[in-house]
């Protein structure tokens, strides 16, 4: 008799399946870097009303077809997914969830200037200022 009385199903192969599971779902949403975290926490303590979160969108529109979206947001709306990185949360629609997978957040700062740059394997091309994509 296993720790749940099942046979032959111990409880750290229950536990192990979740874990794969759960690594399986981070790896297929959008991540954001420390960096990136840490400077939309600097940005939101900034604001008054705090806002709940940031939202991470994918919109129509740019000379390639699709353009990135951040804003903060008051309150989730019904179908969004929210993620949590450090404190922070995140809410992305359901349609941009399908152009984000597996997209990387990140802050970057260079003598151009500094903002928040998109890593997403789901692009096929970008229009030459880089402001908009294509898949």
């Amino acid at each position: 008799m296993t720790a749940l009385g099942l046979p032959g199903r111990p409880l750290r192969g229950i536990i192990k399946v979740r874990a794969s599971l759960d690594k399986e779902i981070l790896t297929h949403m959008v991540q954001l870097t420390e960096t990136a975290i840490t400077k939309v926490k600097e940005i939101l303590g900034g604001q008054e009303p705090k806002p709940a979160g940031l939202r991470i969108s994918v919109v129509g529109g740019g000379c390639s077809g699709f353009s990135y979206s951040m804003a903060f947001e008051n309150t989730p709306n019904l179908l969004d997914k929210t993620y949590s990185f450090d404190g922070l949360k995140v809410f992305i629609d359901q349609a941009s969830m399908l152009y984000l997978d597996g997209a990387e957040v990140d802050y970057v700062e260079s003598m151009e200037g500094a903002g928040f740059k998109f890593n997403n394997p789901n692009v096929k091309s970008t229009c030459g200022c880089g402001s908009s994509f294509s898949v």
